[in-house]
């Protein structure tokens, strides 16, 4: 339902704080009310008496009861038990509207966009630098490719990049693209979550087992060996 009607008001109340507070409690209102649908019912608990206060002086006698009182008070509960609504609600199915494309909602405006293309172009251009030898460039962009792998975007950029040289028979590397790609992989897999267990982290497992270097005549180190301690 948010996604379908609440788009625009959301939008609007972008700049008021105290509005956005407002929906917001309004909002977590309603899913409480959802999972909490009847109130608690008080038990009223009966305090017993202490031990030894029979023995005590100046004890009040316990007051005779009024039978007709007493009577009216469960005529009273008895009539409200008949006229409370059952105990299950009957559900109430309705049909809600899809409303508008996710991206429109996630990508706000046209720069979000924009800087979302920029990110995975540095990522782009940084790998081509490292598998072209082109250290300096490499390094010069290895700290905005750092800070963009805190994006889904651009961890799953960095899978295909490393793919697609991959199948161009590029996996063995020197010492120093070696670095570059392990810290990137350290990098993207630091910041994946558990939803990218099975997405980002899945397209990483053949990559670290293609991309290694060569230590000696006969001992090649493969990129697993690197990345493994990660969750």
């Amino acid at each position: 339902q948010l996604v379908a009607y609440e788009v625009k008001r959301m939008r609007a109340e972008e700049g008021n704080k105290q509005k956005i507070l407002w929906h917001i409690k309004e909002l977590a209102e309603k899913l409480y009310k959802n999972e909490n649908p009847y109130p608690a019912v008080t038990m009223h608990k009966v305090q017993k008496p202490t031990e030894g206060c029979h023995l005590r002086l100046h004890q009040k006698p316990f007051p005779r009861l009024d039978e007709g009182t007493v009577q009216w008070i469960i005529d009273q509960a008895t009539a409200k038990l008949q006229t409370a609504p059952p105990a299950v609600k009957a559900e109430k199915k309705c049909m809600v509207p899809s409303g508008p494309p996710i991206a429109a909602i996630l990508e706000r405006n046209g720069n979000a966009l924009a800087n979302s293309a920029r990110r995975l172009e540095v990522v782009r251009n940084c790998i081509s630098y490292v598998f072209e030898n082109k250290m300096l460039e490499a390094k010069k962009l290895f700290p905005a490719v750092l800070r963009a792998m805190k994006g889904r975007a651009a961890r799953h950029c960095l899978t295909q990049e490393l793919n697609l040289h991959v199948q161009q028979n590029r996996a063995v590397l020197d010492h120093q693209q070696f670095d570059f790609i392990i810290r990137m992989m350290n990098c993207c897999l630091q910041d994946c979550t558990a939803m990218d267990e099975h997405g980002i982290a899945a397209a990483l497992l053949p990559l670290v087992t293609a991309f290694c270097r060569k230590l000696s005549p006969g001992i090649t180190q493969f990129a697993y060996s690197c990345v493994q301690e990660h969750v």
